[in-house]
């Protein structure tokens, strides 16, 4: 019995760490940035993911990086949502009647598409020429744009819950949207904050 469960324990250890080595791991730089958000474990998840080469090794860089990993996940969501709406909610097809929930839901959709652009707009504003040159007009002007589109986004995606709350939308349809669009205005807000930090010397 002794020897049974030695054996299950190695065989759980073995598992655990086979996860650790596959899960992606926050460089020191990542982890310190992240202290700064709100959120700072989805932040080190988020950007411990990013796919970019190199990785990001300035705010700035780390910023960009942010925005972009917020622009995949609100493209995600909204793409989930539109699937919920293509679906219809109950509504019998060649019935003619209106789906439940299809008002508060295609707004939702609309939010989620309006955050995905403002996001967009953001990383590809960071990455751009206007901000190489930190401390100058040019780019205290590029950064405000960036600082003004990503606060849009969040309160698109913030609009997309208020909505959420009426009462037409089925329990189960605004738990789904929920956990969706709650994580990404998780990893915007986290973006935000990487965005405030870029400033002159970066």
């Amino acid at each position: 019995m002794a020897r049974l469960l030695l054996l299950l324990a190695a065989a759980a250890a073995a598992a655990f760490l086979a996860v650790e080595a596959a899960s992606p791991v926050a460089s020191d730089f990542i982890r310190k940035s992240c202290r700064a958000t709100q959120y700072p474990s989805v932040c080190e998840q988020s950007l411990a993911s990013y796919g970019g080469t190199p990785p990001p090794r300035s705010p700035r860089e780390l910023a960009r990086a942010a925005l972009s990993v917020s622009a995949d996940r609100a493209r995600a969501a909204s793409a989930y949502v539109g699937r919920l709406c293509g679906a219809g909610t109950g509504a019998k097809k060649g019935s003619g009647s209106r789906p439940a929930a299809a008002g508060p839901v295609r707004d939702c959709l609309e939010n989620l598409a309006d955050s995905v652009g403002h996001l967009r707009d953001a990383a590809q504003e960071m990455g751009g020429a206007g901000m190489s040159r930190s401390g100058t007009p040019a780019f205290k002007w590029h950064l405000s744009n960036v600082q003004t589109w990503c606060s849009a986004a969040l309160t698109d995606e913030n609009t997309c819950l208020d909505g959420l709350s009426s009462r037409g939308v089925d329990a189960g349809t605004r738990a789904a949207i929920r956990g969706k669009v709650v994580e990404v205005a998780q990893v915007t807000s986290n973006a935000l904050a990487l965005v405030n930090k870029v400033g002159p010397g970066y």
